[in-house]
């Protein structure tokens, strides 16, 4: 396997750090002053430097069982220090208070399942030659640092922004429906992949059971649906480059569906069931995100299928 040059891992570790400080700064220009920056950089340096922190056991120990839960730890320390922020500066309002309820919900709930599956699978063969490598591995940590300031953005901007917020309103309400529903969707769709997998029957197969009959990737349209209501929440304080917002759900969107979500699970997928009528069936006839009825009768084409 060759091996990535180490001034490009560095090089890239360096654009995500610059992306992530530099959309702060953007989107932040209304924030809670803290000392000569905003309170919204100071949040996307500490995203960046829990996960650098993070990194130097996990190389010393040459593991990734603590990159999930190092994630949801940096979710959690920005909505802490958000509201602490707020706090500090009387802005302790509903919607602060709502808006970090949804997003530290959602850290909770995806970081234990994700822990839980790494601890039981015991490692991750994406990272299998990444983490020989620290400047790989460096760079991986970065990302995560970036992908925690990325897509919490839309929540943080409403946490700190300086000025108190317009009373709770349709858009509000709005926001909160879209989140309830992704988030019911993504739970459910995990569960019944979980369950799935248990039964001995189903050890090597697809799952077309329950929501995953009505689409390829239910839990990823829970997410993206989620987090488009974390930004709708938000519609009524963002003004002027806070609307930068809403490179928040774009974000999950375009990462799910075109970088490290959907491709290499449909790569691996057809890797493995390729050849099999009733998966190519299936994949013809299912949506890929978004829920739906199959496009065409599968006339009992689907009565047992293997698991991605």
């Amino acid at each position: 396997m060759s091996q990535t040059p180490p001034t490009r891992s560095l090089a890239e570790s360096a654009v995500a750090t610059a992306v992530a400080l530099g959309l702060a700064l953007v989107g932040g220009q209304s924030s809670i002053p803290i000392g000569p920056t905003s309170a919204l950089v100071a949040l996307a340096m500490v995203s960046l430097a829990i996960q650098w922190l993070a990194f130097v056991p996990a190389y010393r120990l040459r593991t990734e069982r603590y990159f999930d839960a190092m994630g949801s730890v940096g979710f959690l320390a920005v909505l802490t220090l958000g509201l602490v922020f707020a706090a500090s500066n009387d802005l302790l309002e509903t919607r602060r208070i709502v808006v970090a309820t949804m997003v530290g919900l959602w850290t909770l709930r995806l970081g234990s399942f994700l822990f839980r599956r790494i601890h039981k699978a015991g490692s991750d063969p994406r990272f299998d030659h990444i983490k020989q490598d620290p400047f790989r591995f460096f760079m991986v940590w970065s990302l995560q640092g970036l992908w925690v300031s990325l897509t919490a953005m839309a929540a943080l901007i409403v946490l700190v922004d300086s000025q108190p917020g317009p009373a709770l309103g349709m858009w509000d309400a709005l926001g909160i429906a879209l989140w309830v529903l992704g988030f019911v969707v993504e739970v459910i769709a995990d569960h019944q992949k979980t369950v799935f997998r248990r039964e001995p029957e189903n050890q090597g197969r697809w799952i077309d059971k329950g929501l995953w009959a009505y689409s390829q990737h239910p839990n990823y349209f829970g997410e993206i649906l989620l987090w488009t209501g974390v930004f709708v929440t938000g519609a009524a304080v963002y003004d002027g480059l806070q609307w930068c917002a809403v490179l928040s759900p774009l974000f999950v969107a375009v990462l799910l569906t075109r970088i490290s979500g959907i491709p290499p699970l449909d790569e691996r997928a057809l890797e493995l069931w390729g050849d099999d009528p009733a998966y190519l069936t299936y994949r013809q006839t299912t949506n890929v995100l978004v829920p739906g009825p199959r496009s065409l009768s599968t006339d009992g084409a689907h009565d047992s299928k293997p698991s991605d």
